[in-house]
Order: structure tokens, then C-alpha cells, then sequence
């Protein structure tokens, strides 16, 4: 699988190949697009399908003293939200700075709607090899997904 999904021609996710889990390559021109491509990634690897009424929309503010910490614990939220609330989210508008003392700083408004159906269930997102390192392309990461 390999989508750009409406994220722009600079940002989109692939799944590739891992012995035991799942695992995406996501790519983005910044951190806030990155963070979203990979929101966006995992809904996909996950076959999410959401409900067509009942929108919600959501704030979350996070704080982690690195943007892979992050990332993972965005991430962690929107798989929190789908196993408790059977809810899925597929719209984010994120923000990111870094805050005093290397704390990186994420506010976000979410929204999406229950969950219609999932066809994989995501256990949780892991720091297996996980690194944001700099490409051509801009930036990239490979998140690993416990199943």
C-alpha cells in the first residue's frame, strides 16, 4: 500500500515489511505533516472505516521531551480512543513547537466519528528503531505497530 491520501504531493505513508508487527514508512516536509501522514497511515494499515454522523472534535495537548516521544504518544491517543471510546479520528489540525528545556509541545484539534468498522486491531505504538531523521524528501520515520 502506498498513499498519498489528500496529504499533498510532499507528505504520504507505505506500509512495508516487518517479521512480526506492522510497520509504515511516513514521509512529510515538517513535523506537524509528518505527525498527520503518520495519524492518516495508521487508519489506513488499520482499515478504519468511521460512521458517517455522530462527529466529535477533540483537543489534545501533549508534551514529550523528543518529537519520536511524541509522536508515539499522538499516536498512542488515537489507538487509546478507538479500543475505550470506539472512536476513530481521520481530520487533525496539529501544532508543534519546542518549548523551554527540549520539551516539545503538541496541540492538536481532532475530529472524526465512532467507529463503523476495523478490519486490524492496533495493540501499540512502539519506539522499536523509531527515529524522524532528515531525506530529500524532508522528514521521515518507520513506525513499528504491536498487533
Amino acid at each position: 500500500m502506498s498513499v498519498l491520501d489528500n496529504l499533498g504531493m510532499d507528505s504520504g505513508y507505505e506500509e512495508i515489511p516487518h517479521t512480526a508487527d506492522w510497520a509504515l514508512r511516513v514521509w512529510a516536509g515538517d513535523l506537524p505533516t509528518l505527525f498527520r501522514a503518520a495519524a492518516k497511515g495508521m487508519n489506513s494499515l488499520s482499515g478504519l472505516v468511521l460512521a458517517r454522523e455522530g462527529r466529535v472534535r477533540r483537543s489534545i495537548e501533549l508534551t514529550a521531551p523528543d518529537a519520536e516521544s511524541l509522536l508515539v504518544a499522538f499516536l498512542s491517543e488515537l489507538v487509546y480512543s478507538a479500543e475505550q471510546e470506539n472512536l476513530g479520528f481521520d481530520d487533525f489540525d496539529i501544532h508543534l513547537e519546542l518549548a523551554e528545556a527540549n520539551t516539545y509541545w503538541l496541540r492538536a484539534k481532532i475530529s472524526g466519528a465512532p467507529i463503523e468498522s476495523i478490519s486490524k486491531t492496533i495493540k501499540a505504538v512502539t519506539f522499536h528503531n523509531l527515529q524522524i531523521r532528515g531525506t530529500e524528501r524532508g522528514l521521515e520515520v518507520e513506525i513499528v505497530f504491536d498487533v
